[in-house]
């Protein structure tokens, strides 16, 4: 018998989903392990509720852990139930929505349990790029739960009530929970293990509002209400918020909406959602500025770090892989230079250019700062594919700046000659219009009207599927 309206994890899915939608699948399944003196009548459900429901009027497949049957630990048939799902989704396209709450692996069930889990790893590895797959935390996602996490395109957590681990604080080395809680919701969304944390009371609304930017499938689009904001809005403030580009692009969308994801970590690398006239579109962009709620300024060097390209290259690959166009702002002289980041930074480096040299979204690159060197071609430059370019009147573009060009080239020079060269080597090499001229920019804009200007070229490229033409040979 269903608990819908008596258990925590029912209550979850009618607070989630819109109201009177929510039909129930398996509400009868029961564990079939009666080992350790197991009895199944006690767990209704086998420990998690699965069914379907509508967000917004969108079809969308939820599944919510009950802690309060056999801990909503994961045994045979508790996972039968969320595979099955996970089937129904893809056959359907629709997303998928996990809410956890769990104390993990049900050790009674044994090695089923343990096939259990990995049953759920394969559905959602093969629903990777089909589907979108959001997973919130609001109790224990302890040991092989947090895998579920992984696998997840987004993850939330609850600001205080939730756990997200594979070893607990007290077992990891040389740590204990009340020196460091390495299981916190404000832990892992630091670490960039988690993309929005809030309150119980608040997650329900994020989850909503993140389904609202997203397609059902990869075939789909990403497309909301038709936008009533003005698409010719200038904002004259818009030149000075390139260090905070989180208020640039809050200044761009659609009623100065933006979706942010993984705030807290790699804090020099911004992404998220917004609207363009109502379509979604996917952002990427360099920050130098964190601007908090007591209006004090955290200021960020401008530099592509390793955590900041990997957040954007799984971001970038998201949006290729659901048809969702990307918008990069630019504003970098270079990359982190340090011997931690020099460990790897040339490999990820490589894969933020590589992913995208290979996206076949539109994606458009506005430099709204610096440009300086091969950081800023690895940033979506035009050598890379990006479909059009813009750079703010105020720009530099080029591969280094006038100062140091200066310096090697002049070396053992008077200082006052030094000077004169790098000013014109800046007027020369560094300039968006000398950018421009050179067609490695199509476009150079006054910074307050750069929301129109997107617009059109995304409009103008609307329909771009990135698919070689099939044809036999030219007819030159």
């Amino acid at each position: 018998m269903s608990n819908l309206t008596t258990s925590s994890a029912g209550k979850r899915i009618l607070s989630l989903l819109d109201e009177n939608s929510f039909v129930e699948i398996g509400a009868s399944v029961q564990a079939r392990s009666t080992d350790f003196n197991q009895k199944p009548k006690d767990a209704p459900g086998d420990g998690v509720i699965t069914g379907y429901g509508t967000i917004d009027g969108g079809l969308v497949y939820v599944y919510s852990q009950n802690a309060d049957a056999l801990g909503g630990s994961i045994g045979e048939m508790h996972a039968k139930k969320i595979v099955n799902l996970y089937d129904l989704a893809k056959k359907t396209g629709y997303p998928v929505i996990g809410l956890l709450d769990s104390t993990g692996m049900r050790l009674q069930e044994g090695t089923d349990a343990l096939f259990a889990f990995g049953s759920i790893y394969k559905a959602m590895s093969e629903a990777s790029g089909i589907i979108p797959q959001i997973t919130a935390v609001f109790g224990n996602a302890g040991g092989g739960m947090s895998v579920l996490a992984g696998l997840s395109d987004f993850t939330l957590m609850t600001s205080k009530s939730s756990k997200l681990f594979v070893n607990s604080p007290n077992a990891v080395c040389g740590n204990y929970e009340e020196k460091k809680d390495t299981s916190s919701a404000e832990y892992k969304a630091e670490a960039g293990a988690v993309d929005v944390v809030a309150d119980e009371a608040e997650i329900f609304d994020k989850i909503r509002s993140l389904v609202s930017f997203l397609p059902d499938n990869c075939e789909d689009e990403a497309y909301g209400a038709e936008s009533t904001d003005d698409l010719n809005r200038a904002s004259a403030d818009m030149i000075g918020c390139a260090g905070d580009v989180a208020l640039a692009i809050e200044r761009l969308a659609d009623d100065n909406e933006f979706y942010e994801l993984k705030a807290a970590h790699a804090k020099n690398m911004a992404i998220g959602f917004i609207r363009l006239n109502g379509a979604t579109v996917g952002v990427v962009a360099n920050r130098t500025e964190v601007t908090g709620a007591d209006g004090k300024s955290e200021k960020l060097e401008a530099v592509l770090t390793v955590n900041g390209i990997r957040k954007a290259v799984k971001f970038v690959s998201f949006c290729d892989a659901f048809n969702i166009p990307v918008l990069t702002l630019t504003n970098t002289h270079g990359f982190c230079a340090c011997e931690c980041a020099e460990k790897a930074i040339a490999a990820e480096a490589a894969k933020l250019a590589y992913a995208f040299a290979t996206a076949e979204v539109p994606h458009v690159n506005v430099i709204v700062g610096e440009a300086f060197g091969s950081a800023a071609v690895v940033m979506n430059s035009k050598a890379l594919g990006a479909d059009y370019t813009y750079a703010w009147e105020t720009a530099k573009v080029g591969a280094i700046d006038g100062k140091h060009a200066a310096e090697i080239m002049y070396d053992g020079q008077d200082q006052s000659v030094i000077s004169e060269k790098a000013a014109e080597y800046d007027l020369l090499q560094t300039t968006s219009q000398s950018a421009a001229a050179r067609g490695y920019v199509d476009t150079v804009i006054d910074p307050a009207d750069t929301r129109k200007y997107v617009i059109g070229a995304f409009e103008m490229l609307y329909g771009k599927d990135g698919i070689a033409p099939n044809k036999k040979h030219g007819t030159i």
